[in-house]
């Protein structure tokens, strides 16, 4: 047998295979290339305006039916920004209610404040028969403000 092919030297011939993770990596790359370049070629146009500055609103007149009973933290009280005496929030209404048919009240206080002497207005507010009681909560006033 001197002129056959061993058996350890012949090439077997294989199959030939369709790889498929560089087949996902070349459509991942395509489909990234085609959205970038449709991304650029989306070009914003647009038409100058030129749009009107609003005036600054004018300050309106303070209402005569809403008080504004203001809590500080040294337990004194502001009435309209006046300061009074916790013991004339009683008859300030009294005198508030004969003068106004529907008075409104806005209890605010000071970052500071005690709750004690707020709870204290609002039992003198519901006494008077007052309805319409607002208390801000969220924005702090300083005290007479």
């Amino acid at each position: 047998m001197a002129g056959s092919i061993p058996k350890a030297v012949e090439v077997a011939k294989k199959k030939a295979r369709i790889e498929i993770i560089p087949l996902i990596d070349v459509i991942f790359f395509l489909l990234a290339t085609f959205v970038l370049f449709t991304l650029s070629l989306n070009k914003i146009a647009s038409v100058e305006v030129n749009l009107p500055i609003p005036a600054p609103p004018s300050p309106t007149p303070p209402d005569p039916d809403m008080v504004t009973l203001q809590i500080s933290d040294q337990n004194s009280c502001f009435w309209n920004q006046e300061p009074i005496q916790v013991s004339e929030i009683a008859p300030r209404l009294e005198n508030l209610k004969s003068r106004v048919a529907q008075p409104r009240i806005l209890i605010t206080g000071d970052d500071r404040a005690r709750f004690g002497v707020t709870v204290l207005a609002l039992d003198e507010i519901r006494k008077a028969g007052i309805k319409q009681v607002s208390v801000e909560t969220g924005r702090t006033r300083t005290t007479g403000k």
